[in-house]
């Protein structure tokens, strides 16, 4: 844990200064930090944004889509709850593409944003080459971005396959 800031306060007031007022200065180039007895909210709110200006704007158009995966989810449990489930097969295939799909594109984001925002290793230069990646286009950890897509398509492919097939 990083030591704790100690403001400045100076014990006797200078010559050239004691004619005039003090002021205080505050650094306002620097994000704002929580101190360590910080509300809830002022927490949330804190997170939301560091969210939106530190993340790429593809992980949040996946993020949006998972969220929005997570409500068609949240929505067809509702109703088979509330409803009945006459057609067991077409709640339990709704269902499972809802959940599988959240699945491929939670394993998507993981494979792209390793070198687009703040976390991975080289995401602070992009002279020369792009960051994170060799010569051939591979990220440095793994995959790259176009292979992972392709393989989020194939993925969904399948899945979807399945739960066609299932609903009879």
């Amino acid at each position: 844990m990083a030591p704790k800031r100690v403001a400045n306060t100076p014990s006797a007031p200078s010559p050239s200064t004691s004619a005039t007022p003090s002021t205080t200065t505050t650094l306002s180039s620097g994000p704002k930090t929580l101190s360590a007895n910080s509300s809830v909210s002022d927490i949330a709110i804190h997170v939301w944004q560091q969210y939106l200006t530190t993340t790429p704007q593809r992980t949040m158009l996946l993020d949006a889509f998972m969220a929005f995966l997570v409500l068609v989810g949240g929505v067809q449990f509702a109703y088979c709850v509330l409803a009945g489930n006459y057609p067991f097969n077409a709640f339990l295939s709704g269902f499972c593409a809802a959940v599988g799909q959240f699945v491929l594109t939670a394993s998507l984001r993981m494979q792209t944003s390793s070198s687009e925002g703040g976390s991975g290793k080289n995401s602070g230069s992009k002279a020369g080459k792009a960051a994170g990646r060799g010569e051939s286009g591979k990220d440095v950890e793994g995959v790259s971005h176009e292979r992972a897509f392709a393989d989020y398509i194939f993925g969904s492919l399948i899945l979807h396959f399945f739960c066609i097939n299932f609903i009879n």
